[in-house]
């Protein structure tokens, strides 16, 4: 490293200002997918181990020209696969902040403070005021957490500690066949094992069965297996299903069994006021999950897991004193005798979940709420349930195409359909491949009652109506072509 470039090391500012301005070129979109110039940025980025390093200039020229011009096309507006999205500018720039001054969540610092009030705020967003809430890496981890929290009560009931001793018997957790395979690898990591969900069947509309549910619970409880929990859904994956969550904490409450919601996707929803009824049922919830780096735009890595009583979650999952740690403050609790932000750890999200070194997430989801309130978020959820109602209506009106079932939130899944081509499911294949080869609009597949589906879900803060009208063109255009040239091969 030269003196000059040493010399610029701690010009945070400049670099940040320069960084910023590459990211603004590459939200243009204007780049090609990766793969069609893979030689080019391989062979300028595989090389051996650095002995000298090239300094801040060098490696700013090669972030700008070798790294974010062949970045994922997942941010790009027209993608709509996955569910997880570009962050929103507010969600970068507290998450560099936070990156910078606030590299641990604990401590009694305003990034501490921030990690609680943007769980008050989320929760009163999302219709769980009464929950408590704590931040982890996304839906797997808020899966398990909950869980976590409902086998320790289960087992403490009939005397167990589970999280000191183990189980020590078969248990049931139960849940939709459209569930999320996050609930099954919860119960392997528990030690309930995966076989311990059990698959409720849906009706049509691919929500749990009531009376699927009730009948299991029955079977259960004459052969006495202990029941651990109900996990509802609230926006699943697959197709944006929301289960009759008010049914089945009502069959919870007569059961005596933790009710779970998983929203990690669909909680957002609630701000639709059209859908605001199918969320009743809500409130009884003993625990729920969001992920905000899924609708609302926040960096991946963020989902937040909220529970009537953290102290259940403390029993779940603290890991003990130890004396590197404990041994560094003076007080435990926030007492008045607190003269240095070190003196205390804060509120120990790091005995609520499984992660003792955890970066500030608060910050992000804080910053997002701050920006554009919650009216901001009620806008952008109705447009993005507006954009799958307007595909389910061309579906709907389209000689060649076939709505397999009606959207509740903004997924949609449709087809395209023709009387001259066998196997559909290859047909949409196809096609599917092809809107990936173009990287223009970029939804995802699954299937609904066996059938292949396109399934683009709008998520997307930078995603509006005009991706939905080109999803759909574009589909129809690649179809017709498809389907045209099979034709012409059997003449």
């Amino acid at each position: 490293m030269n003196l000059k470039d040493l010399a610029q090391t701690g010009q945070m500012q400049q670099r940040l200002s320069a960084l910023g301005e590459s990211l603004d070129t590459y939200l243009k979109f204007e780049y090609g997918d990766a793969m069609q110039h893979q030689t080019q940025w391989r062979d300028r980025l595989n090389q051996p181990l650095p002995e000298q390093g090239i300094g801040m200039t060098g490696l700013m020229q090669t972030l700008e020209n070798d790294v974010l011009p062949f970045a994922s096309p997942i941010p790009r507006p027209g993608f709509c696969g996955f569910i997880t999205t570009g962050a929103t500018t507010a969600a970068v720039v507290a998450s560099t902040a936070a990156q910078v001054a606030a590299p641990q969540r604990y401590g009694l610092t305003s990034f501490n403070y921030l990690e609680e009030l943007s769980l008050h705020w989320l929760a009163e967003m999302c219709g769980v005021a009464h929950l408590q809430g704590v931040y982890s890496t996304g839906g797997s981890v808020a899966n398990l957490v909950a869980l976590g929290a409902a086998r320790q009560l289960a087992f403490e009931r009939i005397g167990v500690d589970p999280s000191l001793d183990g189980v020590d018997r078969p248990a049931r957790v139960y849940a939709s066949s459209e569930c999320h395979h996050t609930i099954q690898r919860s119960c392997g990591v528990l030690g309930l094992g995966r076989r311990a969900v059990i698959a409720i069947d849906c009706d049509e509309q691919r929500r749990m069965k009531v009376d699927a549910l009730r009948a299991a619970l029955q079977r259960d409880r004459e052969s006495g297996i202990l029941p651990v929990a109900i996990v509802a859904n609230a926006g699943t994956t697959n197709t944006g299903a929301i289960d009759p969550l008010a049914e089945i904490a009502e069959i919870a409450a007569e059961y005596q069994i933790w009710f779970h919601v998983d929203g990690a996707y669909g909680l957002p929803g609630i701000l639709d006021q059209r859908l605001a009824d199918l969320y009743r049922g809500l409130e009884r919830a003993d625990s729920v999950i969001v992920d905000p780096h899924k609708w609302l735009g926040a960096p991946v890595g963020i989902g937040a897991t909220f529970v009537r009583d953290r102290e259940v979650l403390h029993r779940a999952f603290t890991q003990g004193e130890a004396d590197y740690l404990e041994g560094s403050v003076e007080s435990m609790g926030q007492g008045s005798d607190d003269k240095h932000s070190m003196d205390d750890f804060g509120i120990p999200y790091f005995d609520y979940a499984v992660e003792l070194s955890s970066p500030s997430r608060g910050v992000m989801v804080w910053a997002m709420l701050k920006e554009i309130g919650v009216e901001g978020f009620r806008q952008r959820i109705r447009r993005h349930n507006d954009m799958a109602n307007y595909v389910a209506d061309r579906a709907r009106q389209h000689e060649h195409l076939q709505l397999l079932v009606e959207p509740t939130l903004s997924v949609c899944c449709f087809r395209y359909v023709s009387d001259e081509v066998e196997d559909m499911d290859v047909l949409n294949q196809q096609i599917f491949r092809q809107l990936v080869h173009e990287n223009a609009v970029i939804p995802s597949t699954t299937r609904v009652q066996g059938q292949l589906a396109i399934r683009p879900c709008f998520i997307g803060a930078r995603t509006d109506m005009n991706h939905a009208e080109a999803l759909v063109d574009a589909v129809l255009r690649i179809g017709g072509e498809i389907v045209a040239g099979k034709v012409n091969q059997k003449r």
